[in-house]
């Protein structure tokens, strides 16, 4: 069934409707998870942070793993953020935080998404003449990859009016919009965004904020305790060729492939915190060693061995067993090999 969202098309069919309801049958339920899991989330939701700050800047080109960033994050040094990455890390940090405390007063307006960019590129002074202000030059939506290559995607609008016009556009008709279901109409608005790329620089990060953002303020609170972000960057080629086969067809186009991207990596992170709220179950079965083991790699994704031993006071043999006994309960995961080894939660 083609159905016009916005400019685009959408094939709402069964399989895609499937998906919606789905994602909302779990956010029906959320409300009395919350309840009962009021620390829990406390930690789930530091762990999601470090996650999405250091996949939503990696996806860009950042180098910084999650350790890095809960490094960075965890002293917080101003005069000491000089190196890009710890630029885009520190700055993607503030505007996630700024948005958990505070997206019921975040209304969606060209001045606010024009806030955000110029608090997401705060520290970087290579970033001043643009931050904060739509693009003035031709951009493009280019891939990047490990080995430092670029591939172009997209063309973007052009800069002046007519990103001026599309993007008052773009918010006049999110903001009135009442009958499409509301993730259809976050996925629409998060992909014209991309397509448009307002600003000169930072429009992958931001778009990824706005996402949390919108999701928020819709009401799917939950999307705080997991990683959106990290999701995208371990299916980045998935990210860039859905983009890529909705953009070809620009304008008019049918967005479905997106959409349906969009939604699968919804449900994923929702299966993978239902995943971790399950194991808090299985947290309390566990034997006094190993909930200490378990709570240290909570704690800290990518704990290895040496800091487990130092941390812990407990002996390397002792240590083996309880990592081996946690893992075949299946609520670990080991990575790495040699002195490369390191856990996390599942």
């Amino acid at each position: 069934m083609k159905e016009t969202v916005y400019n685009f098309t959408v094939n709402l069919n069964w399989n895609l409707l499937g998906i919606i309801s789905q994602i909302d049958r779990f956010d029906a339920s959320w409300s009395s998870v919350e309840k009962i899991e009021g620390q829990s989330l406390k930690q789930l939701k530091s762990i999601a942070t470090i996650q999405s700050v250091g996949a939503s800047t990696r996806i860009e080109g950042s180098q910084l793993d999650d350790k890095a960033v809960e490094n960075l994050l965890n002293d917080i040094d101003i005069s000491k953020i000089i190196d890009r990455d710890s630029q885009e890390v520190v700055g993607y940090f503030n505007v996630l935080d700024l948005i958990s405390d505070a997206h019921e007063d975040v209304d969606i307006t060209q001045s606010n998404i024009k806030n955000l960019h110029n608090q997401l590129l705060k520290y970087s002074k290579k970033d001043d003449w643009h931050r904060g202000n739509y693009k003035q030059h031709t951009n493009a939506v280019e891939a990047k990859f490990p080995d430092g290559t670029r591939q172009i995607i997209f063309r973007t609008t052009e800069p002046g009016f007519p990103t001026n016009d599309a993007m008052r556009n773009l918010i006049e008709w999110y903001e009135r919009e009442k009958i499409v279901h509301p993730l259809i109409s976050i996925a629409a608005f998060v992909y014209d965004f991309l397509s448009i790329h307002p600003f000169q620089d930072g429009n992958g990060r931001l778009s990824r904020l706005l996402t949390t953002l919108l999701l928020m303020k819709k009401g799917y609170k939950w999307i705080q305790y997991v990683s959106l972000e990290h999701e995208i960057e371990n299916r980045k080629k998935e990210y860039y060729k859905n983009l890529r086969i909705c953009q070809s067809q620009r304008p008019n186009e049918d967005i479905t492939e997106w959409i349906i991207f969009f939604f699968e990596a919804l449900t994923n992170v929702q299966e993978k915190l239902s995943r971790k709220l399950e194991l808090k179950g299985v947290k309390a079965q566990l034997s006094p060693r190993e909930k200490t083991v378990y709570t240290f790699i909570s704690e800290h994704p990518g704990a290895k061995i040496g800091q487990m031993i130092t941390k812990l006071a407990i002996t390397r043999a002792s240590l083996k067993l309880v990592l081996k006994d946690l893992l075949l309960k299946n609520i670990i995961e080991r990575h790495g090999k040699s002195a490369g080894t390191n856990y996390t939660i599942r």
